[in-house]
């Protein structure tokens, strides 16, 4: 069922009619689609997961995604074909013997073991408890998918939440556990970078020309380091610029590398990009205010 049709823009206004880089796309937005959306979805998992993707069980993960009454996919050549970006959202804890959030708690509390002892406590405290439910935001997307589709699907997904919990359905969160991508470059790598991008774009027209030419890689690195404005400590940056607004609520926030190496004998990978995953823990209480936050900053499809 679709749910809207949004019309998008992927240029400036200025000689629009020479610009190659201008395209008008049309986005609808539908239901989840048991029929038609297993292939689709569970490609974008092994997106999400990366090279940890066998550790769990994608086909359960997808079917239960699948069932699910909230989530939306976004879609440009209708109701049959296939989504190039999903958001959904999973009761952990009614869902708890499915292999796939049995598999994803016990990762999950691994990492956290490792890295961040404190969330591994907070987490444990959150999968153990039977009057606290975790809900699990799965949000990913094909790759220069347009930040802009992502608050409507947002604000979906809140109205679905209140019409479920209007109605006794079990969506009573605590807390939220977002997941998600992110890239780490080195000084050396980011050097490279800016260099690369002064030397190819001396001025605004040739920066808006370049990018339809660059890679899609290259094209992903430079949105986020501007919208970083400057070099992360640790050099992680998000693949989806909507994690920076997921962070600023976020309770506990934790990255880490795959457990699986890399094939190569560099840690590179996925268009030459050090690719690793993020957690983050965010109150549900601070959802609504998350979802306003998006709307505001990306401006999104209306």
């Amino acid at each position: 069922m679709s749910k809207r049709k949004q019309d998008a823009k992927n240029a400036d206004s200025e000689d629009e009619a020479s610009d190659v880089s201008h395209i008008d796309v049309d986005f609808d937005f539908f239901d989840l689609n048991p029929t038609v959306d297993y292939q689709a979805i569970k490609r974008l998992l092994v997106q999400l997961f990366h090279r940890d993707a066998e550790a769990f069980d994608l086909h359960d993960l997808t079917e239960l995604i699948l069932a699910q009454p909230l989530g939306t996919t976004t879609k440009t050549d209708g109701m049959d074909s296939d989504p190039y970006a999903l958001l959904t959202m999973i009761n952990m804890h009614t869902n708890h013997e499915r292999p796939a959030i049995k598999s994803l708690a016990a990762y999950l509390l691994s990492k956290a073991a490792q890295i961040q002892p404190k969330l591994h406590s907070t987490l444990q405290i959150l999968f153990s408890q039977s009057e606290t439910h975790v809900g699990l935001v799965i949000c990913e997307r094909l790759v220069n998918m347009p930040v802009q589709i992502i608050p409507p699907m947002y604000r979906m997904l809140l109205d679905e939440l209140r019409n479920a919990l209007s109605v006794g359905k079990p969506y009573k969160f605590s807390h939220l556990i977002f997941l998600s991508r992110t890239y780490h470059l080195s000084n050396d790598e980011e050097s490279e970078l800016a260099a690369h991008r002064s030397q190819n774009s001396p001025t605004a027209k040739s920066k808006k020309s370049k990018k339809a030419k660059t890679g899609a890689a290259q094209a992903q690195v430079g949105e986020e380091y501007d919208l970083m404005k400057k070099r992360p400590e640790d050099g992680i940056y998000p693949f989806h610029p909507e994690d920076l607004l997921i962070m600023q609520l976020a309770e506990y926030l934790m990255d880490y590398k795959f457990d699986k190496a890399p094939e190569g004998p560099r840690e590179k990978e996925s268009f030459g990009l050090d690719t690793r995953g993020r957690v983050m823990l965010l109150r549900a209480e601070k959802f609504e205010e998350l979802v306003k936050k998006m709307t505001q900053v990306y401006n999104g499809l209306s």
